[in-house]
């Protein structure tokens, strides 16, 4: 077993000895299934109504699908942070990072460790989320590519803003000063794209919520993938970088 699933599963133990973990899964279980069937029952509704005057009506991919995974964006943004704000900067405040730079592994095994662990909590997260649009297979029959795409999207967003957040845990010591600074910067690459109202393609390109918007209308694009992936390895990176410094000047 190599030391950086060694650091995740220490971990993930750690949060879940906690009640922070079993908070944050059943607070955004509950918003969820409240969210998923006000649209449930607004889809009915609907349904009916185009009925009526005898009109093809929109799909759950459109009044289901895409509303819910729109708000879980909107929910994450709100939880990653909290659950980030510890992973260096506990360590720090608490000494333990000492142990940890004693371990044999390095400072891109402690941050590849840490991030391992969050980003299997994150999965379980959304895969309960998706589970609830995947249900409506039983009477409906949703448009799984569009449902995959929009799946998809919300964890490579989630992984994202994990990598933020522990690289905003490494530049403190004060937990609750890394879930703001984290909040705040992930605000930001989200709403890029709305303060210059979609004219600025540089803008839209490096806002994180336009290229999950067009993941949620099911359009699959290398791009938007890399993009993701450039947003983690960057703050990865940075995370590596501001441990090695500090490690150096000890």
């Amino acid at each position: 077993m190599g030391p950086v699933w060694v650091i995740a599963r220490r971990e993930l133990h750690s949060m879940f000895l906690s009640p922070l973990a079993w908070v944050v899964l059943a607070v955004v279980q509950f918003i969820m299934a409240w969210v998923f069937l006000v649209q449930v029952d607004t889809f009915s509704l609907m349904q009916q109504q185009y009925l009526m005057f005898q009109q093809r009506a929109p799909g759950v991919g459109d009044l289901i699908v895409a509303p819910l995974l729109s708000t879980a964006s909107v929910v994450m943004l709100l939880v990653v942070p909290l659950l980030t704000m510890r992973l260096i900067a506990e360590e720090k405040r608490s000494g333990t990072i000492t142990l940890l730079r004693a371990a044999p592994v390095g400072s891109a095994g402690i941050v590849l460790g840490k991030y391992l662990a969050i980003l299997l909590f994150l999965a379980l997260l959304v895969a309960m989320i998706a589970l609830m649009p995947a249900s409506l297979a039983a009477g409906t029959d949703p448009d799984w590519g569009r449902l995959a795409a929009g799946v998809l999207g919300l964890f490579l967003m989630v992984a994202a803003f994990a990598a933020a957040g522990l690289f905003m845990s490494t530049v403190t010591r004060q937990p609750v000063v890394a879930a703001i600074a984290t909040f705040g910067i992930l605000l930001l690459l989200f709403l890029l794209n709305a303060a210059s109202q979609g004219d600025d393609k540089l803008m839209n390109w490096l806002s994180l919520l336009s290229h999950y918007q067009a993941m949620l209308r099911g359009s699959f694009a290398t791009g938007d993938v890399i993009y993701y992936l450039v947003v983690m390895i960057a703050f990865l990176a940075f995370s590596v970088r501001k441990l090695d410094a500090e490690r150096l000047q000890r």
